[in-house]
């Protein structure tokens, strides 16, 4: 899913205009209660990029990762 996204790039955000993810592992980190979801878990930080554009990359991303 990653490797194919057009207008997300993968990395932190620092506050910059792009639109960014990167997977996350919060069972590794969640401390007040057990997270227990199944499958990938990806941090959005959404850009200044057009609306329209970011949910047509995701919903083609999502359709990868279906497969």
């Amino acid at each position: 899913m990653l490797d194919g996204m057009r207008l997300f790039g993968m990395g932190w955000s620092w506050g910059g205009f792009e639109s960014l993810m990167i997977p996350v592992y919060p069972e590794r980190v969640q401390t007040a209660t057990k997270w227990e979801a199944g499958g990938p878990c990806l941090r959005l930080a959404i850009g200044l990029e057009d609306p329209d554009d970011l949910i047509a990359d995701l919903t083609e991303g999502l359709a990868r990762l279906a497969g």
